[in-house]
Formats: C-alpha cells, structure tokens, sequence
C-alpha cells in the first residue's frame, strides 16, 4: 500500500535519515539498479537542454539523498557530455555518512559509451575521486579505447552495443551491486529493455515546458513493465516525489 509523506510542510521537515529509510534497500547484497529521473508536469525530460532545469529544492535534495546510497553512479556519454560530472559528486555530508554506514567515501562512476566518444580530458575523469569505469562494446575504435583507458577502466559488456546485464553483473563482481542510473533517456530504454530496472524514482517539476520535448525514455524495444508505487513525497512548492518499484510475477 503505497503512502504519500510529506518531504516539507509547516510543521514539520523530514529528516536525512528518514529519506534514507524511505529509500533504502532492505539488504545491500542485493543486486538493485535504480534509475532517477525530474520530468515537467507535460513529460519533458529537459529544460533548455538539460534536466537540471526542471530540478527544485526538493528533488535536488533527494537526488543528493540517492547518491549517498549508491555503490555506482551510472550515466550515459551523453549525459557526461551535457552535464559534466567533474569532481565529487558528494557534498562533506554525504562522504562522512557513507564512511559511517561502512561504506567508501565516494560511489564509482560508470560512464556507458559504445562508440567510446568521450574526451579523455574531461573533467570526469580528471578530476574523479575514485577512477571511473566505462563500459563498452567489442566494435569501439581501438584508438579511442587506448586513449581512455589512461584515465579510466574500459571494460566490454556487449559486441556492438552495451548490453545492462552484462554491464550489471560485472558491477556485481566487483561488489558494486547497489546502482544509481543517472541517465539519460537511451540508457533508460536500454535498461528497460534488458530487464534489469528495479526501481524509478521519477520527480514531477510544478512547470509546463511545451512544444515537442524528449521523454525520460528514448529508444528501445517496447517492453511493457508493471509497476507499483511504493511511496510519494510532496514538498510545499508542488514537487512530487514517486518511487516505482517493479512488479515480479511473484508479487
């Protein structure tokens, strides 16, 4: 039975810890990829070109929240290229908490590219706290797989296109089960499509964007998947916070 909280309200503020309970997965052992993604009231993915337009105080706060229980912070070359991802992508806060919980101080990031057209000097990999991962397919140009490999771990997961189940159960060997999707759309069709999504955090932004706009999905076989809502947050700005959990035969 799903719930909605409140995440801000008048008399009371939700705290770190509560978001985290409400988030977290019950046994880190298991493997679990989440994807996040802020949509405007009419479905765009982007404003001016970029998620971060639609963000409000509230989902930046979770996004943030999302990170600290990450063990890989997985995103698209695309995604890379648009947003950056130079540099900890965690605040002092979220680096203690996880050195408290046990964890290490920064989760990987994993950059999926199949052509592997990804500047080497980008600040994700020169200024990373831990040493990105990219995956690839077989087919990459041998010279843009040399030039990366100087700056971060190239590892095939498919021949000529990344495949997630592949890419998942290697992050699993490396005790990275705990996965964060970042985006952007076509990584979410491929995930979709492979079958390896468990969860969509999905925040509505209180705007209206227009005109014809990208979705949070693009690309990727139409596989209908079941999901239930196990909760929503609502901030006093109007920002809805929907956590999708995917439904399994079974449930």
């Amino acid at each position: 039975m799903s719930e909605i909280r409140r995440l801000q309200g008048a008399a009371d503020v939700a705290s770190d810890d509560d978001v985290l309970g409400w988030y977290a997965v019950a046994d880190r052992a298991t493997p679990w990829v989440r994807a996040n993604f802020v949509s405007s009231a009419d479905g765009a993915a982007t404003h001016d070109g970029h998620s971060e337009g639609l963000g409000t105080p509230a989902d930046k706060r979770v996004f943030q929240l999302l990170r600290w229980l990450a063990d890989v912070i997985v995103v698209g070359a695309g995604t890379v290229r648009a947003e950056g991802y130079a540099g900890s992508l965690l605040r002092s806060r979220g680096r203690d908490w996880r050195v408290s919980q046990g964890l290490s101080p920064h989760p990987v990031v994993a950059i999926v590219s199949a052509k592997l057209d990804l500047d080497p000097g980008l600040g994700v990999f020169t200024d990373a706290p831990v040493r990105p991962l990219v995956f690839t397919a077989e087919s990459a140009p041998l010279e843009h797989r040399a030039e990366l490999a100087s700056v971060a771990e190239v590892l095939d997961a498919g021949a000529s296109a990344v495949d997630p189940r592949l890419m998942r159960a290697e992050l699993v060997a490396r005790g990275l089960p705990q996965v964060h999707s970042e985006g952007g759309p076509h990584l979410l069709g491929s995930l979709i499509e492979a079958g390896v999504l468990d969860e969509l955090c999905l925040t509505l932004s209180p705007r209206l964007e227009g005109g014809t706009v990208r979705r949070i999905v693009d690309g990727g076989a139409v596989v209908p998947m079941r999901m239930s809502l196990a909760h929503a947050l609502a901030a006093d700005d109007g920002t809805l916070l929907l956590r999708y959990l995917r439904e399994h035969p079974a449930d």
